[in-house]
């Protein structure tokens, strides 16, 4: 999933928790798709929507660290998502607070799921 928008309050400077940031979150999630490759069922494949949902719900706790941010989403994404063999997740803020022009800056972490 490309591009997935979010005002929220991450940030380590005061005003940035105060006022709040544009960010966009980019996601690549490994799963096996043989299963929804041969069904053609929805119910076999990863929902986007339940993903989406699930990036909104941890964007909008407060964070200093996008760091911070990143791990937390990959955290949900493996307790929600059992077919999820790795992932990597973006997170960019837009304009951030730096002297200089700046379009983003950007944090990616990518994780495999443990083995059990």
């Amino acid at each position: 999933m490309n591009g997935l928008e979010f005002y929220a309050y991450h940030g380590c400077y005061q005003e940035e928790q105060l006022t709040g940031s544009n960010f966009v979150v980019d996601i690549i999630i490994d799963v096996d798709m043989e299963k929804a490759s041969s069904s053609d069922n929805l119910y076999d494949a990863l929902d986007y929507a339940e993903v989406y949902e699930l990036v909104r719900q941890e964007m909008a706790i407060r964070s200093f660290l996008l760091e911070h941010v990143s791990s937390r989403i990959l955290d949900a994404l493996f307790a929600c998502f059992s077919q999820a063999i790795s992932a990597e997740v973006c997170v960019s803020k837009i304009k951030p607070p730096v002297s200089g022009q700046v379009r983003s800056v950007s944090v990616c972490q990518r994780r495999l799921r443990s083995p059990k």
